[in-house]
């Protein structure tokens, strides 16, 4: 059962209801949460192959039909969902995961909806549905490394608004700006809030770096960060936020995208992703003090599956207009210490045991404790690449195999070791540090290479399906965008153009 702690405030009603997690739902308790707050609908919600949650209704004729829904789940046509489903072949199940019950914030009519998995026409597991690609990567990491992969995005996007001219922020400087000079903050926390009451689990809010005015709207970027959970749950919370972050956007006359690049010059938005490894409930990442071998293992495997990365973690040509060097985006295949140039970044932690709360706040004698324990379990690596186009379930996968990758790869400390940067690359000095490192690829196509070239780490473990990673190699080349960068980057107007028609990816 929760600890007790854990469901004071928990902002989820239907923990808070039923007085236990949400990992430990039954249908038992879906039908008694229902029953006993006169909801009158449940809707299943489940990834497409365009990334984005897709919803079915059901009204609730009575108790036995509650009961068949939530126990035999719904058919659907795959092949209007997926491109690798026939249409000869397409019926598939989806089948509701209870621990992801949730309250529908936005229903007029009470609604309670949950996240389904796939099966298909012989009850098994679709072998390449996002969600189980997912779940197969988190089980062969356990497998090798006896310990769970944990995950956390940092979610940006920018809010669109009419620019009524009033209190201006400075351009590209809304880092954590206040109110009125950060206009979508109001926006921003009621997002939290109704995104915290599915389920998720939220670190904070911020406004961000971006902010400008374009043809009389005002863009202004906003960053959601989460607290990291099981890399499936992770993948979950991210795919339910983008959806509540639409949703109330639409209701209240703003518009908003996620998309890695709108205009040049100006900030793109990214997906980072951090991670962490648990054993016996023990963050992993740190001994005595400094990163673990365990982590430098896990870095390793990044830094050589990097290139192919980007095929689940950046998915259209706008992607590569964010990507480009000498921006704060990453393109060298490298990782440092609190260094935002390099791809992959291990953040400040909390390892200067020092009581910084009682050098803030001396007047409070219960802060002398030098029981510092707590502040290990903060420390991440950051990958750094990942922008709003991914689908979310590959891109975890496939950092997930990634970091495993790195506990069976030959001289792996030694790979880390050469990787490492503590200069910060762009500058002229490190002109020859920066020329001796690989880059990330350029245009959707060499990341599609690049898949094509590294798949076997991939498929081992049958974590991606063949048909799956053929699909994505399919998906990027028909962008036909190889050149394209370079064809396009002095003509805005063409940029314009590219980044209308993906405005609203992921």
């Amino acid at each position: 059962m929760m600890n007790n702690e854990k469901l004071i405030l928990n902002a989820n009603p239907i923990v808070a209801e039923l007085q236990k997690p949400a990992a430990e739902f039954t249908k038992a308790d879906i039908i008694d949460y229902i029953v006993h707050n006169d909801i009158r609908m449940v809707n299943f919600m489940y990834p497409g192959g365009d990334g984005r949650l897709k919803t079915l209704n059901f009204v609730i004729n009575d108790l036995a039909y509650l009961d068949t829904i939530l126990t035999c789940g719904e058919r659907v046509d795959g092949s209007s969902l997926f491109s690798f489903i026939q249409a000869g072949s397409s019926d598939l199940y989806v089948l509701p995961r209870y621990r992801t019950a949730f309250v529908d914030p936005f229903a007029e009519i009470p609604t309670v909806s949950l996240l389904c998995s796939f099966f298909d026409k012989d009850g098994n597991p679709l072998e390449s549905s996002p969600e189980h690609t997912l779940h197969k990567a988190a089980e062969a990491f356990h497998e090798v490394t006896g310990m769970e992969f944990q995950a956390m995005g940092e979610l940006e996007y920018y809010v669109i608004s009419d620019d009524e001219d009033m209190f201006p922020a400075q351009d590209q400087r809304g880092y954590h700006e206040s109110a009125p000079y950060a206009k979508a903050n109001e926006f921003r926390t009621r997002c939290m809030q109704y995104i915290a009451q599915t389920g998720a689990q939220i670190k904070y809010g911020h406004s961000e770096v971006g902010n400008f005015s374009l043809d009389g709207k005002n863009y202004e970027q906003n960053e959601i960060e989460f607290l990291p959970v099981a890399v499936e749950q992770a993948a979950d919370q991210l795919m339910i936020a983008k959806w509540v972050i639409r949703n109330l956007a639409y209701q209240l006359g703003y518009n908003i995208t996620f998309a890695p690049k709108i205009t040049t010059g100006k900030a793109g938005s990214g997906l980072h992703i951090h991670m962490r490894m648990m054993k016996d409930g023990k963050n992993q990442m740190l001994d005595n003090g400094v990163l673990s071998e365990a982590a430098r293992k896990m870095i390793a495997g990044m830094m050589v599956l990097a290139p192919s990365i980007t095929a689940f973690g950046n998915k259209n040509p706008t992607s590569y207009f964010r990507l480009v060097p000498h921006q704060e985006a990453p393109t060298n295949v490298c990782w440092g210490d609190r260094n935002r140039s390099v791809l992959v970044r291990v953040p400040l932690g909390w390892t200067a045991n020092v009581n910084m709360a009682a050098l803030a706040n001396p007047h409070d004698k219960s802060l002398n404790s030098k029981n510092l324990s707590l502040t290990s379990e903060k420390q991440t690596v950051e990958m750094r690449s990942p922008d709003g186009s991914a689908d979310i379930y590959q891109l975890l996968a496939g950092l997930c195999v990634a970091c495993r990758y790195g506990f069976e790869l030959e001289g792996a400390l030694k790979l880390a070791e050469k990787t490492y940067v503590n200069v910060n690359i762009h500058l002229a000095e490190n002109a020859e540090r920066l020329a001796s490192l690989a880059q990330l690829p350029d245009s959707c196509a060499a990341s599609a290479e690049y898949l094509n070239r590294q798949r076997k780490a991939y498929e081992e473990y049958g974590v991606f399906s063949p048909a799956m990673i053929d699909g994505i190699i399919e998906q990027l080349r028909a962008f036909d965008d190889k050149n394209l960068r370079k064809t396009i980057e002095n003509y805005p107007e063409e940029i314009q153009k590219l980044v209308a028609k993906y405005f609203h990816c992921g």
